[in-house]
């Protein structure tokens, strides 16, 4: 039975412009993508005939990085993402604080580092709005945490508390604590931080889901399936979304590779794979997060950073995972039929898990799982021709590809003008032969992935003070960017089978934009939204 029928423009993600057609939907599938002259002959008495206007229907968006539990979680705590600057958190905060008087601790996050000298906030600062209870505000890459006098004592930090060998913990001139915490330095506090409760984990990943279905987003990729400070095991919160039904979206869980273990947590995740597959949730991919970012000097460089007069300094970033141990682990996980997750940001870290790949690569043969590199900020030349090489899709995150307060005062000094020229090369890596997916890394970043297409095109913000374009040599086009949030993704998810395209016998995982961006000037197609969503024909989400 027909239950719904789409006319007007249609992007089908199987050529590169849109095409009138009529979109014929039923029983939770695109039942044909005709001429839209047929609609009278395909409708029936109970038929919706949808009238697209002058929108745009193509197959829903699919984010290939995101933490949609983390960040509806967030969403229910002290949400700063909405603000850009320090006045303006610290009035979130202090509101916050009133009107929650009972717990704890304050928890939550979203701060920009650019909002602050140097990106790194001050203890001071937080206690003049809460200097009674512990505060703990991871900022929005996840990097990094503002913590307040109260929660560094509880913690028991002090200027005689070394730092940890994955992170670091910003210093006044005596050594005190200053009030910033670095990578692996954020759990000496957040260890100390109450875990949300189970029912509290749940409603945020529906409060996830929900805020993903607004945004035209039906499936993803969660990169973080593990037990995290302040969080409980999102195994288990997905394991039960998917057993009461409650979880709509197809979802891939990417499980933690522990960096304090090595191979011996294996097993452990072969058994969590085994008993992770529940309905539309799969737990069949690894994440290994093998550095940190570049604002916070922990990514992984093949060259140090610069300083602030433009000289070479000691530190070229972090490895979080030793190399050797790495090709080991992916040896292994490859012939285990494990799809690999990398965080991969600097040059370094790409070419470790370059490597890695390839020694998988010669050691059990070619196969089909679908490996992918997370981030790509910094990538030598030397190394884009092997992502195609290895069959290792590159996972582009592309909202972050602009010129920006984060870029340009906390990145590109501390690079050098010629490692700076190396960032986000899209339009490199797809020219090169290397199959593009895209993701957002949610509550980073918007998960708009529109703004996201925007910026891969215009390689400029979507909203906000208009810069030069950023590298405009690696822009994509408009069908490439949308290509890659929807086939490319689905492809990553091993689930191009059914969705990622409009085609018949496809599941009717559709969003409608209240205009078509082919139409308009590339600079205004950040200011597209979605209209209406489905998954399986099911309307999810209606503006």
């Amino acid at each position: 039975m027909v239950e719904t029928i789409f006319v007007g423009r249609v992007f089908t993600g199987t050529a590169p412009a849109p095409v009138d057609a009529a979109v014929a939907v039923g029983g939770g599938r695109v039942l044909r993508v005709g001429d839209p002259d047929d609609v009278p002959a395909q409708a029936g008495p109970g038929t919706e005939v949808v009238d697209l206007g002058g929108g745009l229907l193509m197959a829903g968006f699919q984010d290939a990085h995101v933490h949609p539990a983390v960040g509806g979680g967030l969403m229910l705590r002290c949400d700063l993402s909405a603000e850009h600057d320090a006045e303006g958190y610290l009035r979130v905060i202090a509101a916050y604080a009133a009107a929650n008087p009972d717990p704890a601790w304050i928890h939550g996050g979203g701060w920009s580092m650019d909002a602050f000298p140097g990106g790194t906030p001050t203890r001071q600062l937080l206690d003049t709005v809460v200097p009674d209870r512990p505060v703990l505000l991871t900022n929005r890459d996840g990097h990094g945490a503002w913590a307040n006098s109260a929660a560094l004592r509880l913690a028991g930090l002090d200027r005689d508390t070394p730092d940890p060998v994955d992170g670091r913990i910003e210093r006044e001139p005596d050594g005190t604590p200053q009030g910033t915490l670095h990578e692996g330095a954020m759990s000496l506090v957040s260890a100390h931080v109450p875990v949300a409760t189970a029912d509290e984990a749940y409603a945020g990943l529906l409060a996830g889901q929900s805020h993903l279905f607004s945004m035209g987003v039906t499936a993803w990729q969660d990169a973080m399936i593990g037990a995290f400070p302040g969080h409980p095991d999102n195994y288990q919160v997905y394991l039960r979304a998917a057993r009461e039904g409650t979880l709509r979206a197809r979802v891939v869980g990417a499980l933690w590779w522990d960096r304090e273990r090595g191979l011996e947590q294996i097993p452990d995740l072969v058994e969590r794979r085994e008993h992770g597959q529940v309905d539309r949730f799969h737990a069949t991919t690894v994440k290994i997060m093998l550095d940190g970012v570049a604002e916070n000097f922990t990514a992984a460089m093949l060259e140090p950073y610069l300083d602030g007069c433009g000289c070479a300094t000691a530190n070229s970033g972090i490895s979080f995972v030793e190399p050797g141990l790495l090709r080991e682990a992916v040896r292994e996980l490859d012939a285990l039929g494990f799809q690999i997750h990398f965080h991969a940001l600097g040059d370094r870290a790409v070419r470790q898990a370059l490597d890695a790949l390839a020694g998988a690569r010669a050691a059990n043969g070619a196969n089909d799982n679908r490996h992918h590199l997370a981030h790509l900020q910094v990538v030598h030349p030397a190394d884009i021709p092997r992502f195609a090489e290895v069959a290792a899709a590159a996972n582009i995150q592309p909202l972050w590809a602009a010129h920006e307060p984060q870029m340009d005062e906390l990145t590109i000094p501390f690079l050098g003008t010629a490692r700076a020229a190396l960032q986000y090369p899209f339009g490199d890596l797809l020219r090169a032969g290397a199959r593009l997916v895209a993701g957002s890394d949610w509550s980073v970043s918007s998960p708009n992935p529109l703004w996201g297409v925007h910026v891969a095109v215009n390689r400029t913000v979507p909203q906000g003070e208009r810069r030069a374009p950023f590298l405009p040599e690696q822009a994509l086009t408009l069908a490439q960017a949308l290509t890659a949030y929807t086939a490319g993704s689905a492809w990553i998810n091993h689930i191009d089978d059914v969705t990622g395209t409009v085609e018949a016998g496809k599941d009717a995982d559709l969003v409608v934009l209240d205009r078509d961006p082919f139409a308009g000037p590339p600079e205004e197609i950040g200011a597209t939204q979605v209209a209406r969503a489905y998954v399986q024909g099911r309307l999810v989400h209606q503006a």
